[in-house]
């Protein structure tokens, strides 16, 4: 069975892609199209098109932070091998798809659409299903590794994907798949976040300031504002897109709103969102 680091750009994920070296470390981008947002502000050019070279479409911008290329590409230097590098629809191919109606919490569709499906299809593609998937869970979510466990069928968990042709050849018939053995070392050698973190201290990769979307659903708006400090343009970005929609991406406060908001200083010392931190990508 082959085994998979899912690179997230976060340091927990990183630690694990550098500790426990598996036959495929991978890494899929989150893409937007707005060339508001255009990568770097366009001062990086090349870069920008290694990147497009390396996904095999254009890339205009990410709803990350720029610096995760950097990091991602850092890390493939320090790691001393590849980190393949995919990417799915855009964004707003996305949004389009799903008739306008924007993620949110109850329905996070984007973590499916452009993380999870990408790096499943991809792995689908090489014939090497089911593998062994290493999650970044540490000590203090044994929670979470149990709720992933339980979900597993024989041990694998599954995805419902083609299988074939249907008998009169008109349609895809549909059936599920074992696709991945769940494996959580952090908890099993019991290496926490300040292990992890102490680790990456004076090393060689440079690691975005976070390892999500600017404008992610599980963040609350006032970290949301707080972002804007980093880089606006991709809360101005949501911002389009819920007035072009009719939708918000949060249920309680739209973009237009956190945009006007004033935050003094650096009040948010930990954003983890943990299952983007540790690579987890999930339905």
């Amino acid at each position: 069975m082959k085994t998979v680091n899912s690179i997230s750009g976060g340091k927990t994920s990183a630690y694990i892609a550098k500790h426990y070296p598996a036959d495929i470390n991978i890494f899929s981008l989150v893409r937007i199209d707005d060339k508001e947002c255009l990568w770097m502000n366009g001062k990086d050019e090349k870069t920008r098109q290694l990147i497009s070279d390396r996904i095999g479409k254009e890339f205009i911008g990410t709803a990350e932070m720029d610096d995760i290329i950097y990091t991602i590409l850092d890390l493939e230097q320090f790691l001393g091998t590849e980190i393949k590098i995919i990417s799915g629809k855009s964004f707003e191919e996305i949004i389009l798809d799903r008739g306008n109606y924007l993620p949110n919490k109850m329905v996070r569709y984007c973590t499916s659409e452009m993380k999870f499906f990408p790096i499943f299809n991809y792995l689908k593609g090489l014939e090497v299903l089911p593998v062994e998937m290493r999650i970044g869970y540490r000590p203090n979510e044994t929670d979470r590794a149990e709720r992933m466990s339980l979900k597993a069928v024989n041990g694998f968990e599954q995805v419902e994907t083609i299988i074939g042709r249907s008998k009169n050849d008109k349609r895809n018939k549909l059936g599920m798949i074992d696709y991945r053995v769940a494996k959580f070392p952090l908890i099993e050698e019991n290496i926490t976040k300040d292990i992890i973190y102490n680790y990456w201290q004076n090393k060689p990769v440079r690691f975005a300031y976070r390892n999500n979307c600017v404008m992610c659903i599980n963040r609350q708006p006032l970290m949301i504002s707080h972002m804007t400090t980093r880089d606006i343009r991709k809360v101005e970005w949501a911002d389009r897109i819920e007035k072009k929609t009719g939708n918000t991406f949060l249920s309680d406060v739209p973009m237009s709103t956190i945009l006007k908001y004033s935050i003094q200083g650096n009040l948010f010392n930990d954003d983890d969102f943990s299952d983007c931190d540790s690579g987890n990508c999930e339905l």
